[in-house]
């Protein structure tokens, strides 16, 4: 049955209760499995890699990611400092309200809300794009891409209604999968010596992440940079499952050092061998499109069918497919827990907040999700837009800035808390949650900022049209909308303002220090 408990305002116990998640679904492995399949390390690769080799930082590429690991490290040392103190579902949602204020974080949540809601819609279209692509090549059947989307959608939908544990089952399959082939291609390069340049040890030198491909300059690094970061997208999602984790307090701080460490070494070791094997001239020439019948995908199944055979190159081809399918799905799951955070503290629509009477699971947001992650496919499709460069694109452009902007915050959040505030002084430090936070806090500012410098490279053949224009200022319609409602919350009804973002899980109650 789903767990009925009084809910948790700034450390007091209220009366009215509110609907709970089902707790104890899914332990640390799983958390790890959840969070690592929406970062979706064989996507974030194929996707991202390329465009960092061939527009970014050239022979530095894997030195970008060294970067990115360190910064977000960084950035997750405050992040597991809140997480010990504050399980919620809402996550950035309840830090930002207890480090930041209620409107801040109410603000944030409505920037997170955008940013998960269009993330499903922007994967389920890589999906539908790679699998189309795939049937057509493999099996010489060609649907239109709405068919795959709605089976996507669909199965996702489904499986949501469920408790956690079977989601998370799946997409730890899905994961290790993908991580065992991309582990394959990487290590047969390293044990071959890698190819034309051998290892190629300036590769992984910190220094050529701040240089632009062939000595471009600052643009084309920065570039690169923010194609690095991006690959992370995600990891954050920790946290959300704290409520449904066996003992948060140790689960969630460890699954998100885990994830952010462990994918950064993975993206570092396999992208390290992508360039060695690929020898670095060749490597930059395929990325950038300057090699006839070559392009970003080449990067990867050159290397594969020649040290692990042309069944190598079929296989990632599928796991291509499978892996942004499992990403969706991770997605959704985070979606659905924000719109039910939101929705069980009496905001936007109160029906949200309510769980299954048997699986625990946010049933209702999760409907709700399916439904606007379809409307906005439907809408792509009608539009005869391109599922890919088009739907893909720039949803992922818009949720990336919105979430970068809410990281940020975060990461202030934790001084707020810790020091201006004055929690929980057994915890307070001058390096976890004061200048580590504010490092992180500063870089991913600067994330945001490359993202901005950036942005009509990243959208690419998208950077035309409205919804690229737009972009911007949907962002900013959504944070002020949410300062919009704190505010009227405020005045209007004090209760319910008192409760925003502060429902938390009961054994992780705030106390005062």
């Amino acid at each position: 049955m789903a767990v009925r408990s009084g809910e948790t305002v700034d450390g007091q116990t209220g009366g009215g209760g509110v609907d709970r998640l089902k707790a104890d679904s899914v332990g640390l492995v799983g958390v790890v499995f959840m969070a690592i399949a929406t970062a979706a390390p064989i996507t974030a690769m194929t996707g991202n890699l390329p465009i960092v080799v061939g527009q970014g930082n050239g022979v530095g590429a894997p030195a970008a990611y060294v970067l990115a690991t360190v910064v977000l490290t960084v950035f997750s040392v405050g992040y597991v400092a809140m997480a010990r103190h504050i399980t919620a579902a809402g996550a950035f949602y309840g830090y930002i309200s207890h480090g930041l204020g209620r409107v801040a974080g109410m603000a944030s949540g409505l920037l997170a809300v955008l940013a998960y809601i269009v993330f499903e819609a922007s994967v389920i279209g890589f999906f539908a794009y790679s699998l189309r692509g795939l049937v057509r090549s493999q099996l010489g059947v060609d649907l239109g891409w709405g068919w795959y989307a709605l089976f996507g959608l669909v199965v996702i939908g489904v499986m949501a209604w469920f408790d956690l544990h079977l989601t998370a089952g799946l997409l730890g399959v899905a994961l290790v999968l993908e991580i065992g082939v991309l582990g394959a291609v990487a290590l047969a390069v390293l044990v071959g010596g890698g190819g034309p340049d051998g290892i190629v040890g300036e590769a992984v030198n910190p220094l050529n992440a701040l240089t632009g491909v062939g000595g471009s300059g600052a643009a084309a690094a920065g570039l690169g940079l923010f194609f690095a970061f991006c690959s992370w997208v995600g990891f954050e999602s920790t946290a959300m499952y704290g409520e449904e984790s066996r003992d948060p307090k140790r689960v969630v701080p460890r699954a998100t050092l885990v994830s952010v460490v462990g994918v950064g070494l993975f993206y570092v070791f396999v992208s390290w061998m992508i360039v060695s094997g690929n020898g670095v001239r060749h490597a930059i020439d395929v990325a950038s499109g300057a090699v006839p019948g070559k392009d970003g995908n080449s990067l990867f199944l050159d290397p594969l069918g020649a040290y692990l055979g042309a069944w190598a190159v079929k296989v990632f081809q599928w796991l291509v497919v499978t892996g942004s399918f499992a990403c969706a799905m991770a997605f959704h799951q985070c979606a659905a827990r924000y719109l039910y955070a939101i929705g069980r503290e009496g905001f936007l629509l109160p029906a949200l907040g309510r769980t299954h009477p048997r699986y625990g699971s946010p049933y209702v947001a999760s409907v709700v999700q399916s439904g606007i992650a379809g409307a906005l496919v439907a809408a792509f499709l009608m539009a005869g837009m391109d599922p890919y460069a088009h739907l893909y694109t720039l949803l992922a452009l818009l949720g990336t800035m919105a979430i970068l902007i809410v990281q940020t915050l975060c990461s202030f959040a934790v001084v707020g808390y810790f020091h201006v505030q004055g929690r929980h002084p057994e915890t307070r430090h001058w390096f976890r949650t004061l200048v580590a936070p504010l490092l992180g806090g500063v870089a991913m500012a600067g994330v945001v900022v490359l993202l901005v410098l950036n942005k009509d490279t990243a959208a690419g053949a998208a950077a035309g049209t409205l919804l690229f224009r737009l972009i911007p200022y949907l962002v900013i319609g959504a944070f002020v909308g949410g300062i919009v409602l704190a505010l009227t919350m405020r005045r209007r009804s004090p209760e319910r303002y008192a409760r925003m973002g502060r429902v938390i899980l009961e054994e992780a109650a705030v106390e005062r220090g």
